[in-house]
């Protein structure tokens, strides 16, 4: 595929306290304001189900720094 037809995908990674990936939803984003967005409405749920803290992932390459999923 041509590298500018090339579809961008970023997913989100859920860890447990320790950085270990747990199972969450697995939604895939063709934009990082459309996963933080997403994100933004998840958070709490997510850490119902025991996500302690979640990466964004491009492509396979992490974007930032664990986010941690604390009250504010």
């Amino acid at each position: 595929m041509h590298a500018s037809l090339r579809r961008v995908a970023y997913h989100w990674r859920y860890q447990d306290e320790n950085g270990v990936d747990v199972a969450g939803p697995q939604e895939e984003f063709t934009s990082k304001a459309d996963a933080e967005g997403w994100f933004a409405g998840q958070w709490l749920g997510l850490r119902e189900l025991g996500v302690k803290r979640v990466v964004l992932v491009e492509d396979g390459a992490e974007v930032g720094p664990p986010v941690p999923l604390e009250e504010a």
